[in-house]
């Protein structure tokens, strides 16, 4: 009966709304209005949804995220160790274990996790609203086990996507350039099936087609040249750049339903989802990601691309 009490006891603490300046932010600017936190609840945001709880700017007065979930939500490490999804609590660990909230100043917030029972990571995320209305984000993790299954770490996030009527992601292919482009567009026909699309100089670890409802384990033919993409949301553009260090890979992912029904309950909400594949990881060393996230009216490809060429210096 102490368990079970217990249990009931700490299951209402975790669905409570969390509060302002312990578990999240809401910055109000004049480019930018968002709400960003760690995995506590707020209204209709679930706990468990760490990341952009949502988003709007004086143009667009409705979050492009899935108002239950989050945009650029820490969602599981991964290997490639059999049943890995078996156990949603060590799956999800990121989602599940503590976090510590950081109001760093009034432009940036920090989402602290120390290293988890599980997987062995430690990460800071740093979150930056930019005056020009940009969400820069910089994580950094380090794994403290000595235990990767194929000689590397996965590091996943997704991004849940509110009924757009495309629930395609567009980005450069392979062997094409900034500077003379050709696109390619993606949307994959169930969840799980090519659902990763890998870099130019990036190599499979499973093999393609794989039978597993993980994004990570299905490989696409296409492959990407530069690590952004961009979706329609409306009549505005979400642009999601990436960029790797420390001899780290970016992988894109995409579900057409992912993000689970639309309010109308008759299609379903994309996730628009990326990876930090790190191979031969080291107990103690650092490994770095940034990300830019841009949401604006709709402009064409050429302003696009000059958003990727800003974010990275070309």
């Amino acid at each position: 009966m102490y368990c079970a009490l217990l249990t009931v006891a700490a299951l209402s603490l975790l669905n409570a709304d969390g509060v302002e300046g312990t578990n999240f932010h809401r910055y109000e600017t004049p480019a930018i209005t968002c709400t960003i936190g760690d995995n506590a609840a707020l209204g209709v945001h679930r706990n468990r949804y760490n990341g952009i709880y949502s988003l709007t700017t004086p143009t667009l007065r409705e979050s492009p995220f899935v108002p239950d979930y989050a945009g650029l939500n820490l969602e599981h490490y991964f290997d490639l160790r059999p049943g890995i999804n078996e156990d949603g609590h060590t799956f999800f660990e990121p989602r599940n274990e503590p976090m510590t909230f950081r109001q760093v100043d009034a432009h940036t917030t920090e989402l602290y996790q120390p290293v988890t029972p599980y997987w062995g990571v430690e990460s800071t995320t740093r979150f930056t609203v930019t005056p020009e209305g940009h969400i820069d984000m910089t994580f950094s993790c380090t794994p403290h086990k000595d235990h990767w299954v194929g000689g590397f770490m996965g590091v996943f996030w997704a991004s849940y996507i509110n009924a757009p009527l495309d629930k395609s992601i567009y980005f450069l292919q392979a062997d094409s350039t900034l500077e003379a482009p050709q696109w390619l567009q993606y949307c994959t026909q169930r969840h799980g099936l090519n659902s990763t699309v890998l870099g130019p100089d990036d190599e499979p670890f499973t093999e393609d087609g794989k039978s597993t409802t993980n994004l990570f384990a299905s490989v696409s033919p296409l492959r990407f040249s530069v690590p952004f993409y961009y979706g329609r949301f409306r009549d505005h553009v979400l642009i999601f750049l990436y960029e790797a260090e420390d001899g780290a890979r970016i992988r894109f992912s995409q579900s057409p339903s992912g993000g689970g029904k639309t309010p109308a309950g008759d299609d379903t909400n994309p996730a628009w989802d990326v990876q930090l594949i790190v191979p031969d990881p080291k107990v103690g060393q650092a490994y770095d990601m940034k990300a830019r996230l841009i949401v604006k009216p709709w402009e064409g490809r050429e302003d696009v691309l000059q958003h990727a060429r800003e974010f990275y210096g070309k």
